[in-house]
């Protein structure tokens, strides 16, 4: 007897899990899993076109378990409980996100674990009060621990790798200068960014001589970009509270933090802080139109672990709402592989920094470990094509 079938009896429960692995067989159209069941017997599901190769070592079926039930957030639990291994986990992740619907069943919670998951998650909601908990959570982890593993200009969203094979530095670099060239303003022109992270792109708006207000709700984040550019002006400012018109508005990768219910507000706030024929640049993460639905309803390992309360953009839904708001949608520009790029050398920053020793003392070896995982799990997001990363340039008509 196998220790893993023991755990949950033998017989028709063994055939239970063999039937789960006939299912994701089934639903792998480019890619495979090599497989080693618990008793070490292997298995090697998919090959039928080519795609991402994974290998998993099942050292329990608990692990399709709490997949099948809690979906990818009951995945990253089994792996922190070493109930399945892989030496490349990114494979894994790229392997679901490339047969993405085919696989979306066994990838999403289900019965009251789900409900259980919505009830958490709308508890998590970013009204005013839990915004401001929200990004507590995630950005004022300390900017000591982040300084160790972004690039040198603390830059906390996807480079733009052109051509590659350039450095992580010089790839934001390119990053914010595309963003900046998307606003069409003029020195002396007025920018307000929504979300100013640590101040990167301030910097660069600065430099070419705009003038910039950057608003936060990271008191963290807020102290440091004060000290990196004095000559700039940054607030402890929710987007609801915008007041003022500018030239332009930049926003990088803030729209994931808002949560779909408040998208018309996000959107809103954008249009009447633009002047009549001013420019939004904006850059945001998207999730599959096609199953987007589903992700919307269930409660991920990302939303769980992460980034609570957060959400990523349907296009088409946010399309529709800048129009309402009077905002044309304009070269759109969508680069995914630079993203799983950047995750990757995040990772190998991060790894770097473990190694090192280099990282606040108050995060222990359970931290690490999630981190890291979060940080596969985005590359291999990318590298699928399940998610993808945009910047589009919105102009206010009228």
């Amino acid at each position: 007897m196998d220790a893993g079938a023991g755990e949950v009896g033998q017989g028709s429960r063994a055939g239970f899990f063999e039937r789960t692995l006939d299912r994701i067989d089934a639903g792998i159209e480019a890619g495979s899993i090599d497989v080693t069941r618990p008793d070490g017997s292997r298995r090697l599901l998919g090959c039928r076109a080519p795609g991402p190769d994974a290998i998993v070592k099942l050292r329990s079926w608990r692990a399709l378990m709490r997949l099948g039930l809690s979906g990818s957030s009951g995945w990253y639990d089994a792996w922190a409980k070493g109930e399945w291994a892989s030496p490349d986990p990114v494979q894994v992740f790229a392997l679901f996100s490339r047969n993405r619907v085919a696989l979306a069943r066994p990838a999403r919670a289900s019965g009251p674990w789900r409900l259980a998951k919505r009830a958490w998650h709308w508890l998590h909601r970013n009204s005013r009060s839990g915004a401001r908990k929200n990004i507590h959570a995630h950005y004022d982890l300390g900017n000591d621990f982040y300084a160790q593993w972004l690039d040198p200009g603390m830059t906390y969203s996807s480079a733009i790798f052109v051509p590659r094979g350039q450095s992580l530095a010089d790839a934001q670099a390119a990053k914010l200068a595309a963003i900046l060239d998307r606003t069409a303003t003029r020195p002396g022109d007025t920018i307000l960014e929504i979300g100013c992270g640590w101040g990167s792109f301030a910097e660069t708006a600065l430099a070419g001589g705009r003038e910039i207000h950057g608003i936060t709700i990271s008191p963290s984040q807020l102290a440091y970009v004060k000290a990196r550019n004095p000559h700039g002006r940054f607030s402890l400012t929710d987007y609801r509270d915008i007041a003022g018109s500018y030239d332009a508005v930049v926003s990088i990768e803030m729209a994931e933090a808002v949560g779909r219910h408040y998208w018309p507000d996000y959107l809103s706030a954008i249009a009447k802080a633009l002047k009549p024929g001013g420019r939004a640049a904006l850059q945001i993460i998207t999730f599959d139109d096609a199953l987007f639905e589903g992700y919307a309803s269930n409660v991920d390992f990302i939303q769980t672990y992460i980034f609570p309360g957060g959400l990523l953009i349907s296009e088409s839904a946010f399309r529709k709402l800048a129009a309402r708001n009077g905002l044309a949608w304009r070269d759109q520009v969508n680069f995914g592989a630079s993203y799983a790029e950047t995750c990757r050398i995040w990772r190998e920053n991060f790894d770097a920094a473990v190694k090192a020793g280099t990282l606040p003392k108050q995060f222990d070896g359970r931290f690490i470990d999630l981190w890291r995982y979060y940080l596969m799990y985005c590359e291999g997001g990318f590298r699928g094509g399940g998610i993808d990363v945009v910047q589009v340039t919105l102009i206010k008509e009228g």
